[in-house]
């Protein structure tokens, strides 16, 4: 049995009994936490409303904060190879990430608690995340997924209407509603786009950014509590920080990045027995021996400039702290 089927197989059976749990699958899906939504000993967490600790703000401010990431010519390596495979009708989007090295006066501990997201958690000594971007929700038998894609620095000029005009950013876009419909639909009916293409701001220490995303549900059978784990691995990984298709897009992604994501595009999430919510893990700090790693990306298409693209990168590259 692989741990996709072993987790998947505990899952449901908590979904069976109605138990409440978390959950933390990286994004190989090698390695899953499932742990009582009360635990705190290795994992803090929040996801709207529900968290288990107390919120406290730390002394300390965001005082240093410098990034180191790869050249550019570095980043249009990998760039150039995903544009060799999407020339080659291999994918058609793929979501590029890269690590940048960053010095800050604050331990992973007090980004936690000084942030604010709908969606945080701190893996104890090992990575943070603040992440605005829901995966599923299911409420009252209906799940909905919110995919993200389309960003750009709030204080440009005309920001809103140029992100929505971009026509990138709106094939980009719809690619990944159609992805998301087409996962949704395997284990959901009736599965509808509601909402497409609306906006929200996202504010930071540096920078404020508008983001795109639209909402798409569907309606779950009566017994998908029991099933609750082989649906989530049904829609893993998640489409938008994945890309389209998927298999030979993650074939695509290993050797274009060369790197471990680890648990950064991997899934967080909280069901108390009945509904469920969950975040894509990005807006994402790792420890790596010591060394703050930020992981950060955004998607490819045949369309897609590598110069821009690398500065959305480093425009993601930041912390949702406000003074």
């Amino acid at each position: 049995m692989d741990i996709r089927e072993e987790i998947a197989q505990q899952m449901n059976a908590l979904g069976s009994r109605g138990e409440a749990f978390v959950f933390l699958i990286d994004f190989e899906e090698k390695e899953a936490i499932i742990l009582p939504p009360g635990d705190d000993s290795q994992l803090l967490w929040q996801a709207g409303k529900k968290a288990n600790f107390t919120s406290k703000k730390p002394d300390s401010s965001i005082e240093k904060w410098e990034i180191h990431p790869i050249s550019f010519e570095d980043y249009k390596k990998g760039f150039d190879r995903v544009q060799y495979h999407i020339h080659n009708g291999d994918t058609y989007l793929l979501n590029y990430t890269r690590p940048t090295s960053i010095d800050c006066n604050l331990s992973l501990e007090e980004i936690f608690h000084l942030s604010s997201a709908r969606y945080k958690l701190l893996l104890k000594n090992r990575f943070v995340c603040f992440s605005p971007e829901t995966f599923v929700q299911i409420r009252q038998g209906k799940i909905a997924s919110f995919p993200m894609k389309g960003t750009i620095d709030a204080d440009s000029e005309n920001a809103q209407e140029e992100l929505l005009k971009d026509s990138k950013e709106l094939a980009e876009h719809n690619t990944i509603v159609d992805l998301i419909r087409n996962d949704l639909s395997l284990v959901a009916e009736n599965v509808t786009v509601e909402k497409f293409r609306y906006l929200d701001r996202i504010k930071t220490s540096q920078r404020d950014l508008w983001q795109v995303s639209s909402k798409i549900t569907g309606d779950l059978p009566v017994n998908y509590a029991q099933n609750i784990g082989d649906i989530l691995f049904t829609l893993l990984p998640a489409g938008s920080i994945s890309g389209a298709p998927k298999k030979k897009t993650l074939e695509i992604i290993r050797t274009a990045e060369n790197y471990q994501r680890g648990f950064y595009t991997g899934i967080f999430g909280y069901f108390d027995g009945h509904d469920l919510d969950s975040c894509v893990l990005i807006r994402y700090i790792e420890n790596e021996n010591g060394q703050l790693v930020y992981k950060s990306g955004g998607g490819i298409t045949f369309m897609s400039d590598a110069e821009k693209e690398y500065e959305e990168l480093l425009k993601k590259v930041y912390v949702p702290i406000i003074d």
